[in-house]
């Protein structure tokens, strides 16, 4: 069973509704993250469809993958990697899935309108309430303020700042950032 599936989809927030993505999702995601303004940020932008659709309907990738829609279009998608916490060996088993790791992209046509809050923070609530998780955290490099400044509006706590931690695909080792919360101390 993938983790999404302990969830009731879609979730609807009072502008948006998140979905599981589908396989036809990858022609529509494909609009914003070839954009450069997209793919300066992302771990991977392929500069060529095949290769997008190939990733995007790969079965592992799919199952952690949701989409943003605003009045039936969609306007964005979001992940959640479902992973281990670290532990000791002797309670490993405890620390099984505990955890997620988020991200997302947005259509820049749809920037500045708090979409992108709205849709995360009602994904956190999914991962503490419906998934049982005890922990959501997400990085991106220290360059990409519009994204760090999501994760402190979400009440998200600073865990790192690290220096030139991540090679971007222009060559330069940038800083990064990481930021995560517990479940206790999510207020919805």
């Amino acid at each position: 069973m993938d983790p999404l599936d302990a969830a009731t989809w879609p979730v609807r927030t009072e502008r948006l509704t998140i979905r599981r993505a589908r396989p036809e999702d990858a022609e529509t995601t494909w609009r914003w993250r070839r954009l450069p303004e997209v793919g300066e940020w992302i771990t991977r932008a392929p500069t060529d469809f095949d290769v997008y659709r190939a990733q995007f309907v790969d079965p592992e990738r799919l199952a952690m993958q949701l989409v943003i829609e605003r009045d039936g279009e969609p306007i964005g998608d979001l992940m959640v990697k479902a992973e281990d916490g670290w532990t000791q060996a002797e309670v490993a088993e405890q620390g099984r899935g505990v955890q997620a790791e988020l991200g997302w992209t947005l259509d820049p046509a749809h920037h500045g309108r708090g979409y992108a809050t709205e849709a995360i923070r009602a994904v956190i609530d999914v991962c503490f309430t419906q998934l049982g998780l005890r922990r959501v955290h997400a990085g991106c490099f220290a360059a990409n303020e519009p994204s760090w400044r999501v994760m402190e509006r979400l009440g998200m706590r600073r865990e790192e700042f690290s220096r030139k931690t991540g090679l971007h695909r222009s060559g330069e080792w940038m800083d990064g950032m990481n930021y995560a919360l517990l479940a206790e101390e999510w207020n919805g």
